[in-house]
């Protein structure tokens, strides 16, 4: 197994470069070629995935250790070959896959390029649990934000219920509003007393 080429970057092409070392230039399939444009006569590492069938031998090239093996972690779906496995590579950040197959996000997984629900079902269902300990991830922006949201409101909520036990009402009156309150998802602990308080006045 080829792990790394270092040597000189000598052409981008469409679908790949060419790296010189040693006086042989190494053809190596990119996701992205053009994301090497400015290292053009420079030497530079690559990360390589030797793919081998029974009618072609192929290189592929990864800017970092990490993609190579999600590259490689993601061939080893049923259903999904190289081509495949590259276009995930070269849209996806490394992070996002990992949590969007961690957390069953099956919308996000089917935006890649011939990846149906089945597709992403068989993903899912190879991959959970395994890339997780490989990789070190952490939820994206706009997930952490949401998680942030939940926890004021969550917040605003208990104290609204601590506010309404102090005026008497029991905890199995508030047990029986608790569901419709949380559909508020508001962070202000007011809103809550006040629909709280015309919840339980309807009963």
């Amino acid at each position: 197994m080829i792990a790394y080429i270092y040597g000189k970057l000598e052409i981008i092409n469409e679908t790949s470069i060419i790296l010189e070392t040693n006086g042989i230039g190494y053809e190596l399939v990119c996701a992205n070629p053009l994301k090497f444009e400015g290292e053009v006569g420079q030497m530079i590492r690559v990360y390589t995935f030797h793919y081998i069938r029974e009618d072609a031998q192929l290189l592929y090239g990864f800017s970092d250790p990490e993609e190579k093996m999600l590259f490689s972690r993601i061939l080893q779906v049923s259903g999904i070959g190289p081509k495949g496995a590259l276009a995930i590579v070269g849209t996806a950040g490394v992070n996002d896959f990992v949590v969007a197959i961690e957390t069953e996000d099956e919308k996000f997984l089917t935006q890649f390029p011939g990846v149906g629900k089945k597709t992403a079902r068989q993903m899912i269902l190879d991959l959970k649990g395994k890339l997780a300990t490989e990789f070190d991830v952490t939820a994206p922006d706009h997930q952490k934000e949401t998680e942030m949201d939940t926890l004021v409101n969550m917040q605003a909520l208990e104290e609204a219920l601590e506010a309404l036990r102090s005026l008497g009402y029991s905890d199995r009156e508030l047990k029986q509003i608790v569901p419709k309150l949380k559909q508020e998802k508001s962070d202000k602990t007011d809103h809550y007393i006040r629909t709280g308080l015309a919840l339980l006045t309807q009963k």
